[in-house]
């Protein structure tokens, strides 16, 4: 019965995990970048949404779908704000230009928040457990013996939403065959007539707007907010993104919920090693596939 437990609250920590993951795979699979300042945007969206519930106090519900919409469009603005002043002007940069970068950036908006908002922890608010505490049940649920939150149920079907949509989005919109052919290869994708500047931005808005969901989601699962709220969200998931397979949707989502579930199943047996087991496992995942597991092998012609 405890192990069906840990497989549940991890499946739902894992969706989360693949949330923040997809954005990580969609810049990475479109603009072939490592944004490792994904996760600070994370923590802005939370802050977002903290003021703006905490600014209804009367209808903290209310305040809650409010906050996500204006961490959203918060969220995609600063994504969009970061890639043209931070990344387009080393599009043609080496790697480790790129990479230094948004290490930098990350620095810069955990700086910024502190100077805001301060560094004092900020107990989330519990609006999203209150909308749903309004279902049949109380909150909860009994699933052959165990107590599955709604919020857990809640995380999985956002994270398969989400992830439905945007293989949709890619497979079948123009703008996605068009992130499709920048992804394959940018020098042909201008001579296509493809503006490849407006498509990359599009995917880091994309990618941004993902993260606030993500940072809402997390914070509501574990209510404290700070500066760094995002920074071990964020290498956890990018270790997702690379053990399913980066630039894949499908393994940002196996890879997410994976990491999820052996994050739970290692904290019952020590909280101190949780961290250490889950990088072990990627290790030899990658010893093994180095491509991660939905990864594709691309071959270079010589």
């Amino acid at each position: 019965m405890n192990i069906l437990q840990n497989l549940i609250n991890g499946v739902g920590l894992g969706s989360v995990y693949a949330i923040i993951a997809l954005g990580y795979t969609m810049v990475y699979g479109i603009a072939k970048m490592l944004n490792f300042a994904h996760g600070d945007v994370i923590m802005v969206g939370a802050y977002v949404c903290f003021f703006t519930v905490s600014a209804f106090t009367d209808s903290p519900i209310a305040g809650g779908l409010l906050g996500i919409l204006l961490a959203v469009v918060v969220c995609t603005v600063l994504g969009v704000v970061i890639e043209r002043l931070a990344y387009k002007p080393l599009r043609q940069a080496a790697s480790l230009a790129v990479l230094i970068t948004a290490i930098g950036v990350s620095y810069f908006l955990q700086n910024a928040a502190l100077l805001l908002w301060g560094s004092d922890t900020k107990v989330f608010p519990s609006f999203l457990s209150q909308m749903l505490s309004k279902l049949p049940g109380g909150g909860s649920v009994t699933v052959l013996g165990c107590t599955v939150a709604y919020t857990t149920i809640f995380n999985m079907l956002v994270c398969v939403v989400i992830m439905v949509g945007l293989t949709l989005f890619t497979s079948r919109s123009k703008m996605g065959k068009a992130m499709r052919a920048c992804s394959e290869n940018k020098d042909a994708a201008r001579l296509m007539g493809i503006n490849v500047d407006t498509t990359i931005s599009i995917t880091f808005a994309i990618g941004s707007a993902l993260a606030a969901i993500a940072g809402v989601l997390l914070c509501s699962t574990y209510p404290t907010l700070t500066p760094t709220t995002g920074s071990m969200p964020g290498i956890r998931a990018f270790t997702a993104a690379v053990f399913g397979g980066i630039g894949s949707i499908p393994g940002a989502l196996l890879g997410g919920v994976l990491l999820g579930v052996i994050e739970i199943f290692a904290k019952s047996f020590s909280t101190e090693l949780s961290d250490a087991v889950v990088f072990a496992v990627l290790i030899v995942v990658l010893l093994v596939k180095p491509t991660g597991l939905l990864g594709k092998q691309i071959r270079e012609k010589v």
